[in-house]
Formats: C-alpha cells, structure tokens, sequence
C-alpha cells in the first residue's frame, strides 16, 4: 500500500514539474504580429530545424592549457603553455575522406558542363541558376555531350591515345567571400562593401603528382595514380589538397547546405570552415588538458603493444602500425571527444597564420591569429599552421601541442582537412 502511494505521489509530481516547464516555457504563438501598438519581437526568419550534422561530433566548451604539456623538445619556444577557453563547436569526426572531396568535384565539373550545355534557367532576381533537374540527366560518355563540354577536355596534343578527357586545371570554383577581420579594422564609412570582397577562381581537384614529388628517388607512381580514383581509397583521407581548396571545399559546403535550407524554408545556417588552431588542439585533446596525445599518453602503444596511431614507428617501420601509407579515415580509436585519427595518418590544415610568436600576444577566448594573404603577399605570410602529424612523421608530430606550417598555395601527399561549424548543440524544442 505505501509502495502504491508512493507511486501516485511520483506520478503527480512528475505531471506537476512537466505543467510547470510548460508554464515556464511561454511559447508564443506564429503568425503576424498584433497590432496594437506594443512591443511583441520579430524573429529574423523562418523556422529553425537542423539535425545533427552527418558525421559531425559536438565539441563542447571548455578551458584547457595550449601548448606543451611537457618539455619543448625542440627548443623552439614556438608554442609557450598558457591557457585559453573555447566556445562549443561542431567538427568532422574523420578527415574528409576521398569519397566526401569527389562530392565536391563533381558538383563543379557539372556545374560547368551544364552552363556549356545550356542547363541553365531564370531564378525569381533576375540571376541564372544551374538546372539541376537536367543536368543530373548530363550522359558523360556520350559523344554529343563530349562535343558539347569541348572547352573543358584536353587538346589534342595533350591526349593520350586520342583519349578525350576533362582538363583538370578548368574545373575551377569561383570562390566569392567577405573579409570581415579586413572589414573590422576598416573606420571609413566611404569604403564600398565591394572592397572587402574577394573573388577567386580556383582549381578544385587534387594535386596527385605530390605522391612522386614529395619523396626523392622513391617509387611512389601508383599512388599517383590511383589513390585519388580507385574505389578502395574511397575511405581514405583525401590529400593533394592545398590550403586555397580546402577553404574553397569549406566554403561550397555551407552553400550546398544553405541551399537545401533556404528550399525547404528554413533560416541558413553558419559557414564551414577550417578549425583555428587553438580549436583543433583543444578538440584534439578530448578533455585531458595536460596530455601529450589524444589518447592520454605518454606512451604509443596500448598493453597489448598495439601502435595508437598511422605514423613513423621507430627507424622507418612503416607498416608496423597497419598502414603503408595512409589508413581509413576512421581507424583506430576516437579520443574521448569521439573524433579520428587526430595524430597521425594526415597532417591537417587550420584556419590560423603561422608565426613563431603568436601565443604570446593572442587573446585567452577563442584565439586566433589570421591572414588573408594575396598572391603578392611574400612567403612568410603564407604559411599556415598544421597540426596532428602525418603518416611519414616521427612521434614528436604526433603530440597536440607540435605546431608545424606549410604555405597555403601547396599541396602535399601527407596532408589533409576536416570541417568545423558554429552551432548549438542540438535543436530546443519547446514545449506545445
């Protein structure tokens, strides 16, 4: 019998919190506003809805200490430990793997091949818009569709057995972004939105000569060839990518997003974009502030003597750890954060200019230290930090406070990218 009361009693309190939540929870009514001379708010658009990103972890925010958790191996003092915090974020939980990039390629090429073609239409401002209808419908093998997209396949002098193929150097995303750091330092109300615009076109596939390049008197060619087109590298993270595409990938896929969101209705949502550095070291220690890896440390190796991540164990045992080269994008264990393969496998790129002594004058919340560089620009300002460690590197690459850089207008066979965004953790359904 008290048993019983018990529950009634649990019961009633329970629909006594819930009515109260509703109470408290006020949700007003859509619809046009009353008008009745008073003060009601106006929303800045349409519905809010959107669901976890696929493949995407939420990094929650947090305090931690960046750079060296122990000694400066190097004696470079490129990184002094001091401690920051950072706001939640959404990021890749793998590299972008192959099979994710060719998204992007292909959306290109057929986007071009269908202005060629004519599979264009007349959107409601007056702009032209890709048909996408006709050109999922685009027969790429066809002869006539060959003779329709001639200004994107090769010359005859550059064919191999008269082979007619896509030109590779034509296939360019036209790149259009608005500098806000140039626009925030700006005081000159006379300046024109126009000057703080950048275009660029772009190259969009993947350098795969790096393969032969980046390693001297080494036999690399059918890496060359096939990692970037055979369908068992589909998993694998994608390389050859350059600091300008990977911002370009960035950039389609908050359009490609946004675009299914505007159609159903619905309010656009943040860009995409590469990781700060600090993000992409915070992310990657998953919550352990003093550690040398991603998984804790200080040691490579589990107990049973397995190697923890895809790089250059002891000498040169490169396939000690499982992978010749690069792995699947989502080998290994995640760190706590549930994200892959943040030491080792690729190097990655972030979003943050590389200077030696950046830490000592970045701000504690959220720092980031950036620069757009021109083409005439000189060298220095082009490098970008990379973080993480690669397949060919030693241990040391591997811990979360090694710092490197490469300039961002080269591409590499050892590094790669993943994508972050700003949003909520989860969308808040209030009560009915």
């Amino acid at each position: 019998m008290n048993n019983r009361l018990f529950y009634v009693l649990a019961v009633a309190a329970i629909a006594t919190s819930a009515s109260s939540c509703k109470m408290l929870s006020g949700k007003k009514k859509s619809g046009s506003l009353p008008n009745d001379g008073q003060l009601h708010g106006v929303a800045p658009g349409v519905r809010w809805n959107l669901s976890k990103p696929p493949g995407m972890v939420f990094v929650p925010p947090g305090t931690f200490h960046m750079g060296p958790s122990d000694e400066d191996v190097n004696y470079a003092y490129t990184a002094r430990n001091k401690q920051v915090s950072i706001s939640g974020f959404w990021m890749d939980a793998t590299e972008i793997t192959n099979n994710e990039y060719r998204q992007f390629t292909n959306w290109v090429r057929d986007s071009i091949a269908a202005k060629l073609m004519g599979y264009v239409k007349q959107g409601q401002d007056g702009n032209e818009y890709i048909d996408w209808k006709k050109a999922s419908t685009i027969k790429w093998g066809d002869k006539a569709t060959i003779e329709k997209i001639d200004a994107i396949i090769v010359t005859p002098d550059n064919r191999i057995f008269g082979k007619k193929e896509l030109d590779a150097k034509k296939i360019v995303y036209q790149s259009e972004i608005f500098d806000y750091k140039a626009a925030a330092i700006n005081r000159d109300a006379t300046v024109p939105r126009s000057a703080f615009i950048v275009k660029q076109q772009i190259p969009v596939y993947p350098d795969s000569l790096c393969w032969v390049r980046d390693f001297a008197y080494s036999y690399n060619e059918p890496m060359a060839k096939k990692y970037y087109s055979h369908p068992a590298y589909g998993n694998y993270p994608v390389v050859g990518v350059n600091w300008k595409q990977a911002t370009a990938f960035c950039e389609w896929r908050t359009h490609y997003l946004n675009a299914w969101l505007e159609g159903k209705k619905r309010s656009s949502e943040s860009d995409f974009r590469l990781p700060t550095e600090a993000q992409w070291e915070y992310a990657a220690r998953g919550g352990r502030s003093q550690s040398p890896y991603p998984w804790g440390g200080p040691y490579l190796r589990n107990k049973k003597g397995c190697l923890l991540a895809n790089f250059k164990p002891g000498r040169g045992n490169y396939p000690e750890d499982g992978g010749l080269y690069t792995v699947r994008a989502d080998a290994y264990w995640p760190n706590d954060f549930g994200l892959y393969n943040m030491a080792g496998n690729v190097a990655e790129w972030t979003s943050s200019l590389y200077y030696e002594g950046s830490y000592n004058f970045s701000h504690d919340l959220n720092p980031d230290v950036r620069w757009n560089a021109k083409d005439s620009d000189p060298p220095r300002m082009k490098r970008k930090v990379l973080r993480g460690g690669s397949w060919k590197d030693v241990a040391l690459f591997l811990q979360t406070s090694t710092r490197a850089y490469e300039y961002q207008d080269t591409a590499k066979s050892y590094i790669g990218f993943r994508c972050v965004i700003d949003l909520p953790p989860a969308p808040h359904k209030r009560g009915k």
